[in-house]
């Protein structure tokens, strides 16, 4: 019996917005799911060809997959069903979700060591249950890079993109950025493809006409019904190890895990040579449970009084994530309300988009009005000063935001394979809670150099005459600056020469794009386990 785990990587890139929700309220009827249940009437033992951990964007169509392997399949998911959630399903309610902190929260929030608000799923379909929604493929370079066969990929996002994958509607914010992109040399047009390559393109979203999100989670309707389960609200504990006399590697038979009652049950692998147990449970999850169940550096599972079955040191080590910075636009028009439509892929690595039509939820509204008093206050707060003639426009953008009718957009850049790595480490015993984790962002001189970049990207397609009714005159790039740096983006110390320093204003307002990776690296952890790779 083999113990992978997998790691793959949902071929959509899914940003969500950690402030704001969409006008637009729809619901989407719940699949009928025979083999969906609650752990809680689960079997206290129970056994099957293959456990899947992790009901994700790469647990839900692997176990499709395996269902029709002749297989009996058990995938066990820490989180509810997306269904039956409203802030899921109504696309209205989409900052609820990621402002929701209580207990059992779908977007389980985490701040990272690194002072910046994170997020990670808890739900049936993962990340694709609570982000934004935005489609690319993956580069033909990263397929290679990555070993994957290239025709079976294609197969594959074939397969994906019937179900998940739209085109959105083109207005005038998306337009607009979409031609200064152009206009500032970000080129060629690449139109409307889901391909991945240098220029500027409109991209999918898992968002179709009517506003219903689609996720992962819907791609278990290709499911063979008769060969798989899928219990919810189970959270895995540990995975159960065995030494095999005469092998030296140890040998993966089960896994403890609860149901929301606490009460304890326990799945095996049944008796063959094939069978697997697999961790999808994200870049997160999957190190935290090796640690938990003894595949770890041996020091520090030692210290949470774990034993120690493989003294692996690069389990939780290579985390990284992809840092964002954005740009807050007051529009003296109107703007549509669109989610990441357009992207700009720079050839020095940083990815340009935008969203705009944002709504306020009313208790992050308040925390924004508070802040953006604080910048009409000079006397108070040097030395993030509003220039005098832009002084009206930020009036004017304090009663948007107490009023909720801000009429802004953002442009965002982020840095795609960031070289800075971090590390995971538990907090505690319990799978639930999340492990300290630190990303250690522009710890690399190159990363902070694309930051650059891309932020003197995005300040000229705010100054170009492609964008410019969407631009106040009198309001200078240097007001916007001000205002997201007395935004309460993130945990981080703001540095007075912030205001004239790119390489300053990068690391003091870096916020994440929910692409975290790492932890759990391909042909790196647990290569002494039996037959077991990441």
């Amino acid at each position: 019996m083999d113990f992978r785990w997998w790691r793959r990587s949902f071929s959509g890139a899914l940003l969500s917005w950690m402030f704001f929700f969409l006008r637009i309220s729809c619901s989407d009827k719940a699949p009928d799911f025979t083999f969906v249940h609650e752990a809680t009437s689960a079997p206290l033992e129970i056994f099957y060809d293959y456990i899947i951990v992790g009901g994700g964007t790469a647990g839900c169509p692997l176990a499709v997959t395996l269902s029709h392997d002749g297989a009996k399949v058990l995938v066990l998911e820490r989180g509810g069903s997306p269904y039956t959630n409203p802030n899921i399903t109504d696309i209205g309610n989409f900052a609820s979700v990621l402002l929701d902190k209580s207990p059992t929260s779908p977007a389980q929030p985490f701040t990272s060591e690194d002072g910046v608000y994170n997020a990670r799923a808890r739900i049936l379909g993962g990340s694709s249950a609570v982000n934004a929604g935005f489609y690319s493929r993956a580069s033909t370079p990263h397929i290679k890079e990555a070993g994957w066969n290239q025709k079976w990929v294609e197969h594959a996002y074939e397969w994906v993109e019937q179900v998940v994958a739209f085109q959105p509607p083109m207005l005038e914010w998306e337009t607009a950025l979409r031609d200064g992109l152009h206009e500032v040399g970000v080129l060629p047009n690449n139109g409307y493809t889901f391909n991945h390559s240098y220029g500027t393109k409109v991209g999918g979203t898992i968002f179709d006409r009517e506003g219903h999100r689609h996720t992962a989670a819907d791609l278990l309707d290709y499911a063979n019904p008769s060969s798989i389960t899928v219990y919810l609200h189970a959270i895995v504990h540990k995975v159960l190890f065995r030494r095999i006399p005469g092998r030296a590697r140890p040998q993966a038979y089960g896994v403890i895990y609860k149901d929301a009652n606490g009460v304890t049950h326990e799945a095996y692998l049944n008796s063959d040579s094939k069978n697997e147990i697999i961790l999808t449970a994200g870049a997160i999850g999957s190190p935290q449970l090796l640690m938990l169940s003894g595949i770890g550096p041996g020091y520090h599972l030692q210290k949470h009084g774990i034993q120690v079955v493989v003294d692996q040191p690069l389990v939780g080590q290579g985390m990284a994530d992809n840092p964002m910075n954005v740009l807050l636009i007051p529009s003296p028009l109107p703007v549509e309300v669109s989610l990441v439509q357009v992207v700009g892929i720079t050839r020095f690595d940083t990815f340009i988009e935008g969203a705009s039509g944002l709504s306020l939820v009313y208790p992050l509204a308040q925390r924004l009005a508070k802040s953006f008093r604080l910048i009409l206050n000079e006397g108070n707060y040097e030395p993030f000063k509003v220039v005098p003639e832009a002084k009206p426009i930020v009036v004017d953008t304090v009663n948007a935001v107490v009023n909720g009718t801000l009429r802004a957009g953002v442009i965002l850049e982020k840095i795609t394979g960031p070289l800075s790595r971090g590390h995971l480490e538990l907090r505690n015993l319990d799978p639930d809670d999340t492990p300290f984790v630190t990303f250690n962002y522009f710890k690399e001189p190159e990363d902070l150099r694309r930051c650059i970049q891309g932020m003197r990207t995005i300040i000229s397609v705010i100054n170009s005459k492609a964008f410019s009714k969407f631009r106040y005159k009198k309001m200078p790039i240097e007001a916007l600056i001000n205002l997201m740096l007395t935004l309460p983006i993130n945990n981080r110390r703001r540095h007075a020469n912030a205001m004239f320093s790119l390489e300053q204003f990068c690391i003091d307002t870096v916020m994440t794009i929910w692409h975290y990776h790492g932890g759990c690296q391909v042909g790196r952890v647990v290569n002494r386990v039996q037959s077991a790779w990441c």
